[in-house]
């Protein structure tokens, strides 16, 4: 057996981490086929094959899982005595990769990453939208943001944006005069709802909660979207009653646009979380941004 190449090593946990040569290749900046030749020179160095490739997924053979598991404490610390090199500079270098569902980058996002960006000036920020539920280590990003519900057991989270948050119900004065004011969240099913489906296919369905009673109303109605804009457009048209983001909304109740419906029964939430993969090692524009988050917290 030959000496392996220790960036083979690297590239061959890169893969498995990446579940793919393609993500793996987007994070290390360079292309699928000069890394899918150096894990080939790896199982041909070591005499046995390392990855199961099929041409939908890659994941580790047996003999591959075992070995990456007595190397990955290795590879930790190699990394981490790297990272230590920006943390004796304290000026962390690279690009922080997000992934944020919509109202977050609209509404969270634009107040914090201006303040993040002049702390930070070696760091870039990518971000992408994206309201489904996907593993954001396994597609290439350092970070998501998500609600509590939604966060796997085995990430740490940190609070991001307002900690308290509503879902608030609004329709057009006109259309209020055309069809009545809802008195209870019963009467909801005579309305025209403007629903919402998310981009797994899943609709939404409203909650609304008094004293501890919760009652859910699957909205029906002639407007279908998965685009928040165009729910709110077309409520402040007069289509129909919405129910969504307080963010959303709170500006047109105070135009005069839209009018509070059943506010006593809006449900509250609590707020987003930044959350990332326990790991030992944290990409230092990872790390600035966590510490940046933390001191806006106490603050």
């Amino acid at each position: 057996m030959r000496q392996p190449n220790l960036t083979d090593v690297a590239l061959f946990a890169a893969v498995v981490e990446a579940g793919g040569f393609r993500v793996a290749a987007q994070k290390r900046g360079m292309p699928a086929s000069s890394i899918s030749d150096c894990v080939r020179r790896l199982e041909s160095d070591l005499g046995v094959r390392l990855l199961n490739r099929t041409t939908r997924s890659v994941y580790p053979t047996e003999v591959g899982a075992r070995l990456l598991d007595r190397l990955r404490p290795a590879l930790d610390e190699i990394d981490a005595a790297f990272s230590d090199l920006d943390d004796e500079a304290q000026q962390p270098v690279g690009t922080l990769r997000l992934n944020v569902p919509v109202p977050i980058a609209r509404f969270v996002l634009p107040r914090l990453i201006p303040a993040f960006l002049e702390r930070y000036p070696g760091v870039s920020v990518e971000v992408a939208m994206d309201n489904t539920f996907i593993d954001v280590v396994a597609t290439g990003f350092d970070a998501g943001v998500r609600y509590e519900e939604s966060l796997a057991k085995d990430m740490i989270a940190v609070p991001i944006g307002p900690r308290r948050q509503r879902f608030v119900a609004g329709a057009a004065p006109g259309y209020l005069q055309r069809h009545g004011t809802p008195q209870h969240p019963r009467d909801l099913l005579e309305h025209r709802l403007i629903g919402h489906r998310f981009e797994s296919g899943k609709l939404g369905v409203w909650e609304l909660e008094k004293d501890g009673e919760i009652i859910r109303v699957p909205p029906q109605g002639p407007l279908l979207s998965s685009s928040q804009d165009l729910e709110v457009g077309a409520a402040v048209a007069g289509v129909g009653i919405i129910y969504t983001f307080e963010e959303y909304l709170g500006p047109l109740f105070e135009q005069g646009a839209l009018v509070p419906v059943l506010p006593d029964w809006w449900q509250g939430f609590d707020g987003p979380y930044l959350y990332y993969n326990d790991r030992r090692h944290v990409p230092s524009p990872l790390r600035a941004f966590v510490d940046f988050l933390k001191a806006e917290n106490e603050g």
